[in-house]
């Protein structure tokens, strides 16, 4: 190679090198304040306050980002109410919303899959599902006509089947039954002949209180005592059917993610990640040591449904799903579910099933 030729290609890559330096450097300096809006109230715990929840998430991601990402979080009812925040992300009017998919059943029923499925799978099983098994790719499938994308951002574990004034000893005592319950378990009850009803948490104890309603699902022992929700009933169901790992959602406008650089956007991807297993181990301590309380202290009696009534759950469970099964892409997903699940379920009868029943004692 010829002196002129080695020098003209040094002095091309210094220069290249020069001219992309400013390039990388804006790409790491650029900051981006974002706004996160929940469907839960200011400093509700797990959802707003805590480990793993909403402020903790926007907490870790300014500390990750160095402060190059800038979340303002708003409980429900402060910017938007509690049960808009779909179309707020969808709309633009902020960046993310920290909820439940299964809120947004009325814009698609394929988003009832990523919360909670009754009957479904436990916490291990539903992260198998979302991070191994396609189950993300779905839910931004389904977000994409949107302009939306979302991931899981917490789970409480397996959930209570609910408070009820009168003690339910067969279906029958359900027909006529007003009761909170949302997402897929609330067509179902409501195939049995309750009135169903969806409130915000904020306005469950009042309902229950002045028997607006009779019965009321919220999340566990914990949360439920926090509502009051043991002053107004005293019968406490503990068979969670309907909710045996219930998602928490990070819904962020796609828009806004594409405009973040990869560092950040895999940031947020690995708080979230974070979240939502830290929270899950929060609800475990929380939830023991409440339920130790409300049996102990606060005169609840805690029991599982009957039998019959399980059974009768279960079979309308499966009409409810198979009535969805309409729509093209909520075939999609649940048949991915249950695909899933099936493989995940023989796995379990020889790992966790056969533990909690021959060793843990």
């Amino acid at each position: 190679m010829s002196l002129i030729r080695r020098q003209f290609l040094t002095r091309a890559a210094v220069a290249g090198s020069v001219l992309g330096a400013p390039v990388i450097a804006n790409a790491q300096s650029a900051r981006f304040n974002w706004k996160m809006t929940s469907a839960y109230g200011k400093g509700s715990p797990f959802y707003m306050d805590g480990p793993g929840s909403a402020t903790d998430l926007a907490k870790r991601i300014r500390e990750m980002s160095d402060g190059r990402l800038n979340i303002q979080v708003f409980g429900a009812g402060e910017l938007i109410p509690a049960f808009e925040g779909f179309d707020a992300v969808r709309a633009g009017t902020v960046e993310m919303n920290h909820a439940n998919a299964y809120f947004w059943t009325g814009k698609t029923a394929a988003a009832q899959y990523f919360t909670a499925v009754p009957f479904g799978m436990n916490f291990q099983g539903m992260n198998g599902w979302l991070y191994d098994g396609g189950g993300i790719d779905l839910w931004n499938e389904v977000y994409a006509p949107f302009g939306m994308v979302a991931m899981p951002c917490g789970n409480t574990g397996v959930q209570m089947t609910g408070w009820f004034k009168k003690e339910i000893k067969t279906v029958a005592d359900l027909k006529g039954l007003k009761m909170r319950i949302p997402g897929l378990a609330g067509k179902v009850y409501a195939n049995l002949g309750v009135d169903v009803k969806v409130l915000p948490g904020g306005e469950i104890f009042p309902a229950l209180e002045r028997g607006v309603i009779d019965a009321a699902e919220f999340v566990g022992p914990f949360q439920d005592r926090r509502l009051g929700l043991h002053k107004a009933a005293k019968n406490y169901y503990t068979t969670g059917w309907h909710e045996s790992s219930t998602v928490s959602e990070l819904l962020i406008n796609k828009a806004a993610w594409d405009k973040l650089p990869k560092d950040l956007q895999a940031i947020v991807s690995n708080a979230s990640a974070a979240c939502n297993v830290i929270s899950e181990g929060w609800c475990q301590k929380a939830n023991s040591e409440a339920m130790e309380d409300l049996i102990k202290n606060q005169g609840v009696t805690a029991r599982p449904l009957p039998d019959d009534v399980i059974k009768a759950l279960k079979v309308e469970t499966d009409k409810v799903l198979a009535d969805g099964l309409k729509d093209p892409l909520t075939k999609k997903v649940h048949d991915s579910y249950f695909a899933f699940k099936a493989k995940y379920d023989r796995w379990s009868e020889i790992s966790e099933e056969a533990y909690h029943l021959k060793v843990r004692g």
